[in-house]
This record gives C-alpha cells, sequence and structure tokens, in this order.
C-alpha cells in the first residue's frame, strides 16, 4: 500500500512538473519584447544674454586706487545707460582688494617680496532679453579705453528662458520616434505591437548647432553659442504579441 501510494505521490509530481513547465514554456514564448531608442531633437535660438567684465585700477595708494575706481564706475554706468540699456539691467559687483608684490633677489638669491602698491578691481554684469543689442556692446566696449578706463570684457553667456517646455517637447517627439520605430520592427517581423511595459529617458543635451561639441554622460549645456541645438533620447520597451 505505501509502495502504491509513493508511485502516485511520485506520478503527481511528474505529472505537475510536466504542466507547469509547458506552462512557463508557452508564457515565454508569448512574451516576446522589442526594446528601441527614439530622439527627439530641435534648433532654437537663446532669448537671454549674460554679459560680464571688469575694470581695473592700480596704485600704491588704497585710497587713491578706490577713488579712481569710483570714477571709472560712473563713466561706465554713463556709457551703457547711453547705450541703450536700463539702469535696473547694471549690477555691480563687490570691490575685489589685491596687494602687488615683486620678488627681490641678493647676489642672485631670493630674500623676499616687496610690496608696490594695490590693485582694485570691480566687476559689472548685465542680463538682458535683447540679446541682440548686448551683444553689439560687447564688441564696442572697447570705446571705454578711449576715455582712460581699463575695461576687460568677457565672452558672453546665452540662454533659453523656455526650457521646460522645450524639454518637453523633445521627450513627445523622442517617444514618437521611438514608437515608429516598434511598429517598424515588430511588421517586419510579422508581429503585432502589444502594450508598452517601460520608458526610461535619456539625457538631455544642449550644443551649439554646427559645432564639433562632444555630448556627455552628464548632459552638454552649451553657454556659448546663440543659436544651438536640444536633444534627448528615450528607451521604450514593447510587448510583441
Amino acid at each position: 500500500m505505501k509502495t502504491t501510494n509513493a508511485i502516485l505521490f511520485a506520478g503527481a509530481i511528474v505529472l505537475a512538473a510536466f504542466f507547469l513547465g509547458k506552462a512557463y514554456v508557452e508564457r515565454a514564448e508569448r512574451d516576446g519584447t522589442i526594446s528601441v531608442t527614439g530622439l527627439g531633437s530641435e534648433d532654437f535660438v537663446s532669448d537671454l544674454i549674460v554679459w560680464e567684465g571688469r575694470f581695473v585700477r592700480e596704485s600704491n595708494d588704497l585710497q587713491v586706487a578706490y577713488s579712481v575706481l569710483e570714477k571709472d564706475k560712473k563713466i561706465i554706468k554713463e556709457y551703457l545707460l547711453s547705450k541703450g540699456i536700463a539702469k535696473e539691467q547694471l549690477v555691480f559687483k563687490a570691490v575685489s582688494t589685491a596687494e602687488q608684490t615683486e620678488a627681490q633677489y641678493q647676489n642672485g638669491n631670493y630674500i623676499g617680496n616687496r610690496f608696490v602698491g594695490y590693485q582694485l578691481s570691480q566687476s559689472l554684469e548685465i542680463e538682458s532679453a535683447d540679446v541682440k543689442k548686448v551683444e553689439e556692446l560687447s564688441r564696442s566696449i572697447t570705446e571705454l579705453m578711449n576715455k582712460g578706463v581699463q575695461f576687460y570684457s568677457e565672452t558672453p553667456r546665452y540662454y533659453y528662458t523656455k526650457m521646460a517646455d522645450l524639454k518637453i517637447e523633445m521627450i513627445r517627439k523622442a517617444t514618437e520616434d521611438a514608437r515608429l520605430r516598434a511598429e517598424t520592427i515588430a511588421t517586419n517581423s510579422g508581429s503585432d505591437l502589444g502594450d508598452l511595459k517601460s520608458a526610461n529617458m535619456g539625457v538631455f543635451q544642449i550644443t551649439g548647432q554646427n559645432s564639433n561639441e562632444d555630448y556627455s554622460w552628464g548632459g552638454a549645456f552649451n553657454t556659448a553659442d546663440k543659436n544651438k541645438t536640444a536633444s534627448i533620447t528615450m528607451r521604450l520597451l514593447y510587448e510583441v504579441d
């Protein structure tokens, strides 16, 4: 009796394993997937410019240096206002002070530094939606040299204020592109595209148009070019019936 029960129990296990294995195989055969990556990109023009510069004065008398720097500030402010820059757009940073020294030698041996004066500098920043005007200003600012002002201009930086909307549009384009790729693959393989199982967004990139700028794993964010290209990738995983 015990032997019969053991045989029946063993047979049940074999049958259960058979049907379970068959069900797993059939499920696996139905569980085909397609993984595709879509790209969304769009060219755009920056609508915000940030331009910085600094002016410098040197003197062995700190008060004299500061007084001359204040005069330079007044000249710069009047010049910029005459060029159509609004007063509230002018942001003058705090004055920076540094002692100037020169190395001293005796019989070819270094014996220390000698104080020769002070260098005072102040930075100026302009942020504006009038990109063209500030661009032209950054190129003509050397006119201040004719007024005796030591002004050093930096390269303008360009931004886009509707970045959030642009990113959403890029995601839409990338998702649509990925789905079209998936549909093409499914059709060419004689299958039907099923439900979307997962979607993963890639890195959002902003590069200069017609540039050799490389993409980066952390996402490129170009500020040097006025004309830019935004792009993003979407990786979608679909079921296939």
